[in-house]
């Protein structure tokens, strides 16, 4: 009996446990309320259905959640990737457009390349305003974005840029072994981020920095290069991300591509485990929070939830799904539980005393 109760209490005080549970309770909702939720059907080829469909939208998510992660990890934060992902989709698609053969793989490879460029420029401008300069991250970030969302209307010239260019679509809308691409992208990714952190002594590091900046810094690691690092991965993860968002539509708004993705990617982190003061990062975490928000954007319009009250109740859910995981939220509740007198018994009566 303790050897069970003691595998239960670990079961449920690791971290992942409270993010899967979710997951799975809201996959559960669904299918209870649309029978055929997760049905997935196999036509010319490839495999569609609801579970397909939030895999494939989540990638993008994935690919900016998984660059915050180690940004956060070093006790950092980057707002600006939403204009990352709105600039790198506006350099490609602007440069896709003017050419005479947007078929031609040899171009589709040189405007990624070339937002690609772009984007790690911007990305080390971020890492030299906060390891060099020293501005506080979300100011130094900010900036970027505020800044970056103007610099990809410029691009497009305020005008929506359309293309035709199959090689560049099958980025976002592709499919391979019967999945979509953008899921095989996704998790090569993922399993490169986590090679280069869980294989190497990069992620230790990263988390040590992330602990006690100070402290790394005497034990001879140069926190400053760590720092500077993770903001070039987060940018060139955005990029990709946004080259997703762009081929998905086969069109670049510089307006609404990767609007507020960095609020998503903060709460997809957070959700996972990882704490916005930084150190000790859970790849695994994130990719499952990623799939969470997904999951609930999916249960919104799949509820014929009005727009105007979706964000109330995507709020509401967030917030359970945070406390639920909080240890120390769990941990009042609990005494609260233990801490009640339980109901008084008849013989629990103090007997009446007769008089003489």
């Amino acid at each position: 009996m303790n050897d069970t109760m003691s595998r239960y209490r670990t079961m449920i005080g690791h971290r992942l446990f409270w993010p899967a549970a979710v997951l799975f309770v809201m996959l559960a909702a669904n299918t209870i309320y649309r029978p055929g939720f997760l049905s997935v059907e196999l036509k010319d080829g490839h495999l569609y259905g609801t579970p397909i469909d939030i895999l494939r939208l989540s990638a993008p998510l994935i690919l900016v959640a998984l660059g915050m992660t180690l940004v956060i990890s070093t006790g950092g934060i980057d707002l600006s990737v939403g204009s990352l992902c709105a600039i790198s989709g506006a350099i490609a698609c602007m440069y896709i457009s003017k050419q005479p053969d947007q078929n031609s793989l040899g171009v589709v490879v040189t405007a990624l390349a070339m937002a690609m460029g772009v984007a790690l420029v911007l990305g080390a401008w971020n890492g030299v305003l906060v390891a060099v300069i020293g501005i506080q991250p979300i100011i130094a970030t900010l900036i970027l974005m505020v800044a970056g969302r103007g610099l990809a209307q410029l691009i497009t010239e305020g005008q929506i840029i359309t293309i035709n260019s199959e090689p560049y679509r099958a980025i976002g809308l592709g499919h391979a072994l019967t999945l979509p691409l953008a899921i095989f992208i996704a998790l090569a990714a993922a399993l490169l981020v986590a090679a280069f952190t869980r294989r190497t002594a990069l992620g230790m590091i990263i988390e040590s920095v992330g602990g006690n900046a100070m402290a790394s810094r005497l034990a001879g690691i140069r926190s400053g290069r760590v720092i500077f690092l993770a903001y070039v991965i987060s940018a060139a993860c955005a990029a990709v991300a946004g080259f997703m968002m762009t081929a998905n539509v086969s069109s670049a708004d510089g307006n609404a591509a990767g609007l507020w993705v960095e609020l998503d990617a903060i709460l997809a982190v957070v959700i996972g485990g990882t704490s916005l003061a930084g150190g000790r990062f859970f790849l695994s975490g994130t990719i499952i929070g990623a799939l969470i928000i997904q999951t609930l954007t999916t249960t919104v319009y799949a509820m014929d939830i009005s727009p105007q009250t979706s964000l109330l109740f995507k709020a509401v859910v967030v917030i359970a799904v945070c406390l639920i995981q909080a240890p120390a939220f769990r941990a009042r509740f609990s005494r609260r539980r233990r801490n009640v007198p339980p109901p008084a018994t008849i013989a629990d009566k103090p007997k009446e005393q007769v008089p003489a």
